[in-house]
């Protein structure tokens, strides 16, 4: 597919999260104001409350393919999804100014996480198509989970709420929730022709190099090949004590996440997942929702348009 191109004079659309990071939505205006007017350009910028978000996206996404323009999302992974979910479904291209705890998605795709340099990163980009994936047709870019991680998720915003965002907020919440959690799914899974049933506490499915890597998983995935293009990494745990999540949480910690007994990993381009229940909650990117059964993980052909800086590209930072 054709990448969409970028008409010269069109202004970026910017969608600013209000309510997302750690930067005030005033500065971040300014910020975008200053940089694009001293390259002599000019920019459309869009505030949002997260009620609005999905709206505004969907009508900037529109227009952006209209003009021959890109959209691009001010925030954290959550308004990432949000705006991307709204650029697939268009045909649009995207760009990203990262404001979120780990910004998985940025990094992978060599965009800076400081906003002055993620700005004038758009001023040299090239427009690449990027991989998604899809659970019951709602866009993912960097991981999507049932069981475990939605809780795990929940409980890190309530965490953060209370002792504010960082990262050892983020890891002691999940270490919490790991240790206390005891629930179990039962999944009926096909895939790839064959049909089984399965128990596990959560079933993790990536999209992102990465937060693979970060996990020890990609290489390990399938335990023969290193992590394939259109094709994405699923993780299951086995019923285990605490003891052993222990040992997983330092399995995590190290990165050898996939070479632990009590993990299995593998890939696909397509799995069905039925959980026993008529609604069942899904975390994507970061948010939590109710989605209805069957749970369909796919990968599809169409990509998203990215915006990726040209200077950068090629060396997406590495560092946790």
């Amino acid at each position: 597919m054709p990448a969409p191109r970028i008409e010269p004079g069109q202004p970026l659309i910017f969608l600013i999260n209000a309510a997302a990071g750690r930067n005030d939505p005033q500065n971040q205006r300014t910020l975008i104001e200053s940089t694009f007017s001293q390259a002599g350009l000019s920019a459309e910028i869009v505030m949002a409350s997260p009620e609005q978000l999905p709206e505004l996206a969907a009508q900037a996404a529109e227009k952006a393919h209209r003009l021959g323009t890109a959209i691009v999302a001010v925030g954290g992974d959550g308004t990432v999804n949000t705006v991307a979910q709204a650029a697939h479904a268009q045909g649009c291209v995207m760009g990203v100014v990262a404001q979120g705890t780990f910004n998985y998605f940025a990094r992978t795709h060599g965009i800076p996480t400081d906003p002055t340099q993620a700005l004038l990163g758009l001023l040299d980009a090239d427009v690449e198509p990027v991989q998604v994936a899809t659970v019951n047709r709602k866009v993912f870019l960097v991981n999507a989970s049932l069981g475990l991680y939605p809780e795990l998720l929940e409980d890190r915003e309530a965490y953060k709420a209370k002792f504010g965002r960082s990262r050892f907020v983020a890891l002691a919440a999940a270490c919490i929730t790991l240790l206390r959690s005891r629930r179990q799914l039962r999944l009926h899974i096909e895939l790839d022709g064959t049909e089984y049933d399965v128990r596990t506490p959560t079933l993790f499915v990536g999209n992102n190099r990465l937060q693979l890597d970060q996990f020890g998983v990609q290489a390990s995935a399938c335990r023969t090949q290193a992590f394939e293009e259109g094709r994405v990494a699923a993780i299951m745990l086995k019923p285990i004590g605490t003891g052993a999540m222990l040992r997983l949480i330092l399995h995590g910690a190290m990165g050898t996440l996939g070479e632990a007994d009590d993990v299995q990993s593998f890939q696909f381009d397509h799995m069905l997942v039925h959980p026993g229940q008529r609604r069942v909650k899904v975390a994507m990117d970061g948010e939590v929702s109710w989605l209805r059964s069957p749970i369909e993980f796919l990968v599809p052909s169409k990509p998203l348009f990215l915006l990726q800086p040209r200077v950068v590209k090629d060396a997406p930072e590495a560092s946790a």
